[in-house]
């Protein structure tokens, strides 16, 4: 898609927002071009300009376009003209967009080549934009964050080119992150949980698609066989608390099961956790089983999506099956050879950067 110039160039990465994992992303993308003779100047559709999220993008400018969510529904005519301007301000080789809106507005407000980041299940099934895609697709190739969203994409763009829907792994700067994270004292006392305890650990948004409920059934399954005093610490916020609540009061786990909130740059306090279960349906990648890793944690999570390509099928319990779960915790409790767990290779910057380039420069 670019080869190499004599000239300087930059390189466009374009962002819905930057809440969540999404400036770690931006971050992803933009170390991709350490060291080359590109820079990278990377735009967020929405969200207030933030000093922190400049430091946080890594990339050789930062700007922020300001929209609102709400602004950036229909057309997004006033988006496009935007990034017309901006796209005529320097010589830009090609853009990188996340997600589908910036892919929309970069392909309507340009002539650059595109490379869409996707990061979810499901971005392609509307016809609408399936024919969005095929209509641009000799100037847009797709990235999936896994093998998983990569063959979904697959699946409904049966007109593109194979090896022009690819993997690029979701992946985390290892030593960044051990920085960061405090030790399994200190975060115990951070999140109010006994030193003493064996504490099961759960990160993620209180909704349908994460299935705490049979986290809650699995765990209280295994109870009986583990630790007295064992605990099931639960970090997130969302529309089902009070549901998991009253079913961990309806289970007789209640004083087991400990509900965290929204914990602030909750990845610091990971090694307060014995062993992290992840029971998403169909994640589409698991970021936190690499952050988790990374604190020394050992990981179990379902058998689907992205999380199986994380971790290995020892680790691996069956999608809802609250029966496999509490039989994996209570296995991975009694196994005493969990301690030394480290981040696979494949999910590091020297990996990615390498794949990237061989796809990037490849003939289609």
């Amino acid at each position: 898609m670019a080869g190499s110039t004599d000239k300087q160039q930059w390189i466009l990465q374009f962002c819905h927002g930057y809440d969540g994992p999404f400036m770690d992303c931006a971050r992803q993308y933009a170390v991709l071009f350490k060291d080359t003779d590109y820079k990278v100047c990377t735009v967020y559709l929405t969200g207030e300009p933030s000093e922190d999220v400049v430091k946080g993008s890594a990339s050789d400018e930062v700007l922020f376009f300001n929209y609102s969510s709400k602004q950036v529904r229909g057309l997004k005519l006033a988006a496009i003209r935007d990034f017309k301007k901006l796209v005529a301000s320097r010589d830009f080789a090609y853009c990188i967009a996340h997600r589908f809106k910036p892919i929309y507005i970069a392909l309507l407000g340009s002539k650059l080549p595109v490379i869409g980041v996707h990061h979810a299940f499901g971005d392609y099934k509307r016809k609408s934009r399936q024919l969005f895609a095929n209509f641009f697709k000799n100037r847009l190739r797709l990235l999936g964050v896994s093998n998983a969203v990569r063959d979904d994409m697959r699946a409904c763009l049966p007109g593109f080119e194979p090896n022009n829907i690819e993997t690029l792994y979701n992946r985390i700067d290892v030593e960044a992150v051990q920085a960061e994270q405090v030790s399994r004292e200190e975060a115990r006392e951070y999140l109010g949980l006994p030193q003493d305890a064996w504490v099961v650990g759960n990160v993620g948004r209180l909704h349908p698609d994460k299935d705490q409920t049979t986290l809650i059934n699995g765990f209280a399954l295994a109870l009986p066989q583990l630790p007295a005093g064992s605990l099931l610490a639960i970090m997130g916020s969302g529309r089902l608390e009070q549901q998991l609540k009253n079913l961990a009061i309806e289970l007789g786990v209640v004083d087991s099961v400990r509900f965290l909130g929204q914990v602030p740059n909750g990845r610091r306090y990971f090694k307060a956790f014995d062993l992290f279960a992840l029971t998403s349906d169909h994640e589409p990648f698991g970021m936190v089983l690499l952050e988790a890793m990374a604190a020394g944690v050992p990981v179990i999570a379902t058998d689907c999506g992205g999380a199986r390509e994380v971790v290995g099928p020892g680790a691996r319990f069956a999608y809802k099956s609250e029966n496999a779960l509490a039989a994996k915790l209570t296995e991975q409790q009694a196994d005493g050879n969990l301690t030394l767990v480290e981040v696979p290779e494949a999910f590091t910057d020297r990996i990615a950067i390498e794949k990237y380039a061989a796809w990037i420069y490849q003939k289609s």
